[in-house]
């Protein structure tokens, strides 16, 4: 057997800031080889696991520890975070945070130069760090210029340079569009099969991480192990509901059709999953339910007309992009990394101009508008809340924007702590900024939006870091604008989130617009699916394998069935 090359035992840990422990009577222990899932809603302690097992607790975030907790057989405490960091490599769901070289290959070399390893020693590792990380041919770019899936390899060739016996990520699909999140699990898998390494991966998006199989998965909440089950057992018993998070839609497609999930389904993976008797349920169901109301009128508001533009003159990052998004509709614009998406967002806002081109809001072309005279009708949170954050408490943060418009205090207060409440963060609204978890941050900037009641609120990448609980909340609260008028639009990776909630969606590919239709039809069209770097949803592949002659038909059926769940 293995040897353990993580022991928690009775570990408690409580930061320096706080009264209450993070962390409550951990005993946990993983093993040499292991491949492990912890996931757990935001707040639940995960993060704070992971700090512990890399050294950044307590040598970053200070505090009392309790209890032992040995890595590689040593007391965590008795090493320093250098000599931990020769044991644990951490990917972390920011790789910006991470860069610290000129060059990939300068970036890679880090860890080594600080080892005062040999020169061409440090060569050869380089670069089989790079080539075993699938940037063999980046070593001399820049970091900033690389793709969010070609950052993530980056940060992972660092630490295999260091030949470190445990790859730590945290949220390693955080930035990723799908196809590319899902050759970044294909490839964290084949390192480990090939490596032997224990693989650590803290991830909300547990569909898309057991694309690949995993040992365990681990959930946290409330700063204890709540649970701690292979996948077939845990997808099995409802533990994932219990704790506020989502299982896998082809499960709940299963059982909305009355179909028992147990162990001996395989229910891990849709393609793997055992389906005999259930294919006759899920027809029943598809064709025994009918949708409840149609859509909307649509009444155009926002326009763009042939727009054209790029960042360096001679490259355009859209060409000649028309599209129409509609008064009070949820619309979501997605596509694969680089394919323009945030670009569109600035444009809207008047951060750039068009280069030729032109938008129009409520039949006014606004080309001449400020960015000011934009901001009062159009709400904008970007995608990283770091470079939207500007006060130091909370409160101040959100309630910032309507001050600057001298609303009287007492209406500040009122609509801010409404929002707070919407957004789950009420109980932190006293709190400083620099103690939140980045899904925390996140939360914060669209409040500080929301609260401000735009006609048109664009949200980049809005579910990032969001746990299932808040990401509903969030959702339904932006439904509830949608319904009294205000435009939602959402530039996104999140297929869960185009299928649950956008009413229409756009892709862009190549600068261009590859797809605009209702988001069932656009994720199960495999030219539109491939050409943008989306991904066939798992329900599109249930259907598929439990040979349903019309396999979209399931997955509308599922998105209107699981809209009424969730309002009742």
């Amino acid at each position: 057997m293995s040897k353990a090359v993580i022991e928690f035992t009775d570990f408690s840990f409580t930061y320096r800031a706080q009264q209450e422990p993070t962390l409550r009577g951990i005993n946990l222990s993983i093993r040499e080889g292991e491949k492990v899932l912890i996931v757990g809603p935001s707040g639940s302690g995960k993060s704070t696991l992971a700090h512990c097992i890399n050294g950044l607790i307590p040598f970053y975030y200070p505090g009392e520890t309790a209890g032992s907790l040995r890595i590689m057989g040593q007391e965590q405490q008795e090493q320093s975070i250098a000599a931990l960091s020769q044991t644990v490599g951490t990917v972390l769901q920011d790789p910006d945070g991470q860069f610290v070289g000129l060059t990939v290959g300068e970036d890679i070399a880090f860890v080594l130069e600080n080892a005062a390893v040999p020169l061409q020693e440090m060569k050869e590792r380089v670069t089989a760090a790079a080539r075993a990380a699938g940037i063999g041919d980046l070593l001399s770019a820049s970091p900033q210029e690389l793709s969010g899936g070609q950052k993530q390899k980056t940060m992972l060739a660092g630490v295999l340079a260091g030949n470190v016996d445990i790859l730590l990520f945290d949220e390693p699909l955080a930035s990723l569009d799908p196809f590319t999140g899902t050759r970044t699990i294909e490839h964290i898998d084949r390192l480990q099969r090939e490596t032997g390494k224990t693989v650590i991966i803290i991830e909300h998006r547990l569909e898309e991480v057991l694309h690949r199989p995993v040992d365990r998965i681990i959930i946290m909440n409330d700063g204890v192990i709540a649970c701690d089950l292979p996948p077939a057992e845990l997808l099995s018993s409802g533990l994932l509901a219990g704790t506020g998070l989502r299982e896998p839609l082809y499960l709940t497609a299963l059982r909305y059709a009355g179909v028992a999930v147990t162990p001996d389904l395989q229910p891990q993976h849709p393609e793997l999953i055992r389906l005999e008797g259930a294919a006759q349920r899920l027809e029943q169901w598809v064709d025994g339910y009918r949708e409840q109301s149609g859509p909307a009128e649509a009444v155009p508001l926002l326009e763009l007309k042939e727009v054209t533009f790029g960042y360096e003159r001679e490259t355009a990052v859209l060409d000649k992009l028309s599209l129409t998004v509609n008064r009070g509709e949820m619309l979501a614009i997605a596509g694969r990394n680089g394919a323009g998406k945030s670009t569109v967002s600035k444009l809207i806002c008047g951060f750039y101009k068009p280069s030729s081109g032109s938008i129009w809001l409520n039949g006014r072309d606004i080309g001449r508008d400020t960015i000011k005279e934009r901001a009062e009708r159009i709400g904008f949170v970007m995608q990283n809340p770091n470079h939207m954050l500007s006060k130091t408490l909370l409160y101040d943060e959100v309630a910032f924007g309507l001050k600057l418009r001298d609303v009287p205090e007492e209406l500040i207060r009122e609509r801010v702590h409404g929002v707070l409440r919407i957004c789950g963060l009420h109980a932190f609204r006293e709190w400083p900024i620099s103690a939140l978890s980045y899904g925390q941050k996140k939360r914060v900037t669209i409040a500080s939006i929301l609260v401000l009641e735009p006609e048109i609120i664009i949200l980049d990448e809005p579910t990032a870091g969001q746990d299932y609980r808040h990401y509903n909340e969030m959702m339904e609260f932006l439904r509830g604008l949608s319904s009294r008028g205000i435009t939602v639009i959402m530039i996104t990776h999140d297929m869960h989130l185009m299928l649950e909630y956008a009413q229409r969606a756009i892709v862009l590919a190549d600068g261009k617009k590859a797809g605009d239709d209702r988001p069932e039809r656009i994720l199960t069209d495999r030219s539109i699916v491939e050409k943008a770097n989306l991904r066939e949803t798992s329900l599109y592949t249930l259907a598929l394998r439990a040979g349903l002659q019309q396999p979209e038909e399931l997955v509308r059926t599922f998105i209107a069935f699981d809209r009424e769940v969730r309002r009742r």
